[in-house]
């Protein structure tokens, strides 16, 4: 569906109907699968093909619905979901990590995300360097080339530090680096993460794209062959997939996540700029305010129109106050 804009496809990519051609999403509610001969089950756990499935945890119809049509969203050619945004941080890292191994990683990270790197990791004999996100020469000085790995959050949970994707990536691949990308605060809405640059796309699902604070989920987004031979293998077999009622709701959840997401950047452009006229405030952290030191590469990197477009009405007041 790629020749549809994204609203649509936030609807309708990935569909699978049974035969009985149900207009909503069927869940799926099975732990396995029935096959004609035990030669069939043999054939298919030597070699999945198509729609096959074998068993929950390696995959599901309603699951699969999910991860395609985010893959779609996101630019991604496959995708791997996970019981939780976190599951999908520690399977990106430790499926395509060993012992030996280098990684540079930002150090404006979500708490969570900061223990995998700063604790499990080394714990099993990997190298974490961490750097300033926003300074480009701290990667540079950081990278070597023997660095299996980068990671960063686009947008930095709480304190909105914003990464610059596209040189970090250059920077990575110069080497033979894998890009990994928690991309979570600037939403499939606004990404452009794998155009980019970036390899690998992580997602905690339970913020924007559930939306409504039902279900725990997340994702990781790359190439088909990282996906299938990488993560999936990994993924599958340490337990961390998504159960196939919380994938329904995620799909429930994508058909509303731009309208959502854009009502809340809206929202959140007017609250800041009402607060940036507060004089009793030092300061007010928000990357759509022109004040913000890295506003510029907001407005390049968060395709559309990053998030400086509340609304042009309220874009041209905010500017006007400055």
């Amino acid at each position: 569906m790629t020749e549809y804009r994204k609203r649509t496809r936030a609807v309708h990519a990935g569909t699978r109907r049974s035969q009985y051609g149900e207009v909503s999403e069927a869940i799926f509610m099975t732990q396995g699968f029935v096959y004609d001969s035990a030669e069939a089950a043999e054939q298919r756990f030597v070699k999945i093909e198509g729609d096959e499935f074998i068993y929950a945890r390696y995959g599901n119809p309603t699951v699969k619905m999910f991860e395609d049509r985010l893959a779609s969203l996101e630019g991604a050619e496959a995708a791997f979901a996970c019981a939780s945004g976190m599951a999908a941080v520690n399977g990106a890292l430790t499926s395509m990590l060993k012992a030996g191994d280098h990684v540079v990683s930002s150090r404006a990270l979500f708490g969570s995300c900061l223990y995998i790197l700063e604790e499990i990791l080394p714990r099993y004999g990997v190298e974490v360097s961490f750097v300033d996100g926003k300074n480009l020469d701290e990667w540079r000085a950081a990278i070597r080339p023997d660095t299996a790995a980068v990671f960063f959050e686009s947008v930095s949970n709480p304190a909105l530090e914003v990464v610059d994707i596209a040189a970090v990536s250059e920077l990575a691949h110069a080497v033979g680096a894998k890009v990994v990308c928690d991309n979570v605060f600037a939403t499939p809405v606004y990404s452009e993460a794998i155009a980019q640059g970036a390899d690998v796309v992580v997602y905690s699902a339970t913020k924007h794209i559930d939306g409504q604070g039902r279900a725990l989920g997340g994702v990781i987004l790359g190439t088909e062959e990282h996906i299938r031979g990488v993560v999936e293998p990994y993924m599958k077999h340490t337990g961390g997939s998504l159960s196939p009622f919380s994938a329904w709701l995620m799909l429930k959840g994508l058909e509303t996540i731009e309208l959502r997401v854009r009502a809340q950047t809206e929202s959140a452009g007017r609250v800041a700029q009402a607060l940036s006229q507060e004089s009793k405030l030092a300061q007010v952290i928000y990357p759509g305010l022109p004040t913000h030191p890295q506003h510029d590469l907001v407005e390049r990197q968060m395709a559309p129109a990053a998030l400086s477009s509340f609304s042009t009405q309220v874009r041209e007041k905010l500017h006007s106050s400055f």
